[in-house]
């Protein structure tokens, strides 16, 4: 007798989990880019709308800072999330296109889904991408324009550029100013080329005045108070002790007792103490110091002291704050007051306490070639000194990477309109299917002007076509002239961008559209579900109806 042969079926995945495979599958993942694409791209250019996200505690932020846009908003889908990362590592690296780098990811997608769904398979695609990314950046090297690293002029046009999309823009020339003298003043000559350390620029924002109050401070701002109401409140010519130790009488780290049986005795005993206190305010006194900074507590008997010598004090300054003091003022941070010298103290011609809207800040500035200098970013309101400070933060790094990288390129979609006639002609040279994804690649590196054109208000057939004529006469500085809603030469119009910025867009882009690509099988786990309460799932009187047998 032969038994009926049965197909156990074989359980791989947890009870609740999906599996997407194949076309359904790289369809999802291409949606979702393409859908955090749309949702930044209205917001490209100087012409783009901002967005106003609401958080779950009622806070509004109004941005169009691509980078902002995508932090703020909690993305669940996988293929989203790399969309979002590729903006934030964007922003971190380079500063500026955040918005470029995510239009730009999920225009080649796009481009990408027309090929597979003509069975062009994604491996190829894929390689042709890369291939077409290599040849992009090359064109752009070979139209780009080599600059003095400390040409203010260039540096401006940068910083304005930067500035023209942003909240801000209607005050875009004098932020500039700020920002360039902020980002030459901390840059380092290594060699031959320059190191800019962007942490050593402190932006402080405080709502109040207008955006054309924002200045810059060569030295740095402490939103904190004088401690003592009785000490002097501006010191000219001041003399800067930098203290890693706290004024005050430690306390022991193991237990100790002490008998006292009289008053005299505890007089004695507040005596010894006032008297160690003295001793460390008669060391700063001997420095030479009339202004002290200490990172850790000052006691008041202290305070008493220092008030007394006429010296100005403040305490609980933020450690990142007292290494840019350092910096600004020459100082030497001090650990032990023991052990403070004259050689040890920093210069600033002035040090002085100002209200800021409702606040006492302390101000160090007019420092003598300050290493670390402060901007302090003012405006109408919370939500315009937010952006202001986005905005400037963007336009630093644009300068740093010009000081860095010293080559430039017109802005305004000239280069990827350039780089996309460039890249169909060498496709020409191609074989096989690779040469459908290298055409495809400078579509989607075209879809920058347009969307700049589209958010200008220009006709995008029109200008596509118009686009093509100029880009054809082999000039690289035809783009979206947003002024006039016209194609036309942008170097006349003064938009530079750093060509590092257009390097780590289309790097950044091509990467994630190529990852993006490439999944074919999505497998997602199902939540995990609450414990079983003790007896349940079988237990000890527990219920088996719910297990698998």
């Amino acid at each position: 007798m032969t038994l009926p042969t049965q197909q156990t079926p074989i359980i791989l995945l947890k009870e609740g989990s999906t599996q997407t495979k194949g076309n359904d599958a790289q369809r999802n993942n291409i949606q979702a880019a393409k859908l955090v694409s749309e949702l930044v791209r209205t917001s490209l250019g100087p012409r783009g709308m901002d967005k106003m996200l609401v958080d779950t505690l009622g806070d509004v932020t109004i941005t169009n800072d691509g980078a902002t846009i995508l932090k703020e908003i909690d993305v669940q889908h996988p293929a989203a999330k790399m969309m979002v990362e590729i903006s934030k590592s964007t922003d971190n690296e380079v500063g500026d296109g955040t918005t470029s780098t995510v239009v730009l990811a999920g225009a080649l997608l796009e481009k990408a889904e027309e090929l597979v769904t003509k069975n062009v398979h994604p491996t190829v695609v894929v390689d042709g991408f890369k291939k077409a990314s290599e040849k992009a950046i090359e064109v752009l090297r070979q139209v780009a324009t080599l600059i003095d690293p400390r040409d203010k002029k260039y540096l401006k046009k940068i910083a304005t550029t930067t500035l023209a999309s942003k909240l801000v823009s209607t005050n875009s020339s004098e932020l500039a100013d700020v920002v360039v003298d902020s980002v030459l003043a901390v840059a380092e000559k290594l060699g031959d080329k320059y190191k800019v350390d962007i942490d050593n620029i402190k932006v402080e924002k405080k709502s109040g005045g207008s955006i054309r109050d924002t200045k810059l401070i060569q030295g740095i701002v402490l939103d904190k108070e004088v401690v003592h109401g009785a000490m002097p409140k501006r010191i000219e010519n001041a003399k800067i002790a930098l203290l890693n130790a706290p004024l005050e009488i430690e306390k022991t780290e193991f237990d100790a007792k002490i008998n006292i049986n009289s008053p005299d005795q505890m007089q004695l005993f507040i005596d010894e103490e006032n008297k160690m206190i003295k001793k460390m305010t008669d060391k700063i006194t001997q420095s030479g110091a009339n202004v002290v900074l200490c990172q850790k507590g000052i006691d008041d008997m202290a305070q008493h002291y220092l008030q007394k010598a006429g010296i100005l004090a403040v305490r609980r300054i933020k450690e990142s704050d007292m290494t840019k003091l350092a910096k600004a003022t020459g100082a030497r941070i001090v650990s032990n007051v023991t052990e403070l010298t004259a050689n040890d103290l920093g210069a600033a011609n002035l040090v002085e306490e100002r209200f800021v809207e409702t606040d006492r800040w302390v101000f160090v500035e007019d420092c003598k070639n300050p290493k670390a200098v402060s901007i302090l970013v003012r405006g109408g309101s919370q939500r315009i000194v937010d952006e202001a400070e986005r905005s400037v933060h963007d336009a630093l790094m644009a300068v740093k990477d010009a000081v860095v990288y010293p080559k430039i390129v017109v802005g305004g979609g000239a280069p990827e309109a350039h780089v996309a006639h460039k890249i169909r002609e060498w496709a020409n040279t191609l074989e096989g299917r690779s040469q459908l994804a290298a055409q495809k690649f400078a579509d989607g590196i075209e879809t920058i002007p347009l969307v700049l054109a589209e958010n200008t208000g220009m006709d995008p057939l029109d200008t596509q076509v118009d686009l093509r004529s100029k880009s054809a006469s082999g000039k690289a500085t035809y783009g979206i002239d947003v002024i006039t809603a016209k194609v036309g030469d942008l170097s006349t119009r003064d938009i530079y961008e750093p060509l590092a910025v257009k390097e780590q867009v289309i790097n950044a882009a091509t990467e994630t559209a190529c990852m993006i690509l490439r999944i074919d099988d999505v497998i997602a786990a199902s939540k995990s579900r609450e414990m079983p309460k003790p007896g349940g799932y079988g237990g000890p009187g527990g219920d088996m109806s719910g297990m698998d047998m």
